[in-house]
């Protein structure tokens, strides 16, 4: 996220006397408050709150957080992702936010820091003994199984980036016992250069209503349809759709998908790609289900849609679209457990180039280019 004449002495002497009154000052000691609940997984092994600090601008507090936390895996697994709820105050704009530390490997009895950096605002008349709690929301571990509220649906995106994780590092696994460390540094090499020549793209995204261009020059909008990539062993199929377009937005996509399981399924994600004038293909958005309480069975067909509107640029230039298609990117089932695209499929349909890489490959990625390929070879022999 000015009138003329004597207004911009009227301004200047607000923000006078705005900033007597915005005196930042240290979090005082104990209004930080961390909450594990009896049986949690983790427990506090240290914490250092003194970089956090608080400013009075009005009617409201800013907070600006930054906390260092060490946790300890008292479970007897590995832990391999942990999602954290902060809270300022529940009902404010910017009074709560959340960060997730996905690709973890703590062993029982290990330690981890846990960083948390952002600012948060409530307002000053709130009364309760903490300015910011801290919330465990969930934790994954190794075998996917899960511990927490889940309030943030985290055992999802958890389970989606550790099983992306597991795929692409099983991948070099293989490199590695079919190539031997040359084929594994070719590899990390074809890595690298995927991540630096990936084409990115600026998008906005503009909740309810209609884009700027659009409003202003409805005469210009068009509907488009989507073309689908039919991922091989998805549970999911893409049907058929379209969204608005006027220039470089796009807005109220619209996907129908069938389910092609036996299984019940609770969330969809359908990747979105965009093509420019020039013919270059970008990963543009994911647009997920919109019903919170989806429930589909198998053989039924159902609306995957946002009512958004998006806006598309890159390098401070608005990017035209000329063409869009979509594939299914994530599947949660009923019972909690999810479907990822596979290395093989991603690479068959050019999409490796296109989809930023996951956690794990950037991390093996980001150990050879600083260590070399024994590091490498060390750390994959670990799993």
């Amino acid at each position: 996220m000015r009138i003329r004449s004597q207004g911009p002495l009227v301004f200047v002497a607000f923000l006078s006397a705005a900033s007597l009154l915005a005196q930042e000052i240290p979090l005082p000691s104990g209004s930080i408050k961390i909450n594990l609940p009896e049986g949690s997984p983790l427990l506090i092994a240290g914490t250092v709150t003194d970089q956090s600090r608080a400013t009075a601008r009005g009617a409201a507090m800013v907070i600006d957080l930054d906390l260092l936390l060490q946790l300890r895996n008292v479970s007897g697994r590995q832990i391999h992702g942990v999602t954290l709820r902060v809270v300022a105050q529940e009902v404010t704009v910017g009074g709560y936010g959340s960060v997730a530390y996905p690709s973890l490997h703590v062993g029982p009895g290990e330690t981890f820091p846990a960083r948390i950096a952002m600012q948060l605002v409530r307002p000053t008349q709130a009364v309760s003994a903490s300015l910011v709690e801290v919330n465990l929301d969930g934790v994954l571990f190794q075998d996917l199984s899960f511990y927490g509220p889940d309030r943030l649906n985290s055992r999802r995106s958890m389970t989606a980036r550790e099983m992306e994780a597991q795929r692409d590092r099983d991948y070099f696994k293989r490199v590695l016992a079919q190539a031997g460390p040359e084929g594994l540094k070719t590899a990390m090499l074809e890595s690298l250069t995927r991540q630096a020549e990936r084409p990115r793209l600026d998008v906005r995204v503009i909740r309810g209503g209609p884009a700027i261009t659009s409003a202003a020059n409805p005469a210009a909008e068009r509907t488009a349809e989507f073309a689908f990539l039919q991922l091989p062993n998805s549970p999911v199929a893409p049907v058929d759709g379209y969204a608005r377009i006027a220039g470089n937005e796009a807005r109220a996509p619209r996907i129908n998908v069938r389910n092609d399981s036996r299984q019940v399924v609770k969330y969809v994600e359908i990747g979105w790609l965009v093509r420019d004038q020039n013919g270059q293909q970008y990963m543009a958005a994911a647009i997920p289900t919109a019903d919170p309480g989806l429930l589909l069975r198998p053989g039924e067909t159902a609306r995957v849609l946002q009512d958004a509107a998006l806006d598309f640029s890159k390098d401070g230039r608005a990017l035209n679209v000329r063409s869009m298609t979509g594939f299914v990117s994530q599947v949660q089932f009923a019972d909690g457990r999810m479907w990822v695209p596979d290395r093989d499929s991603l690479e068959k349909e050019s999409l490796l180039g296109l989809l930023p890489p996951s956690n794990e490959e950037q991390r093996l990625s980001d150990l050879y280019r600083k260590k070399g390929i024994n590091a490498l070879v060390e750390e994959l022999k670990k799993y």
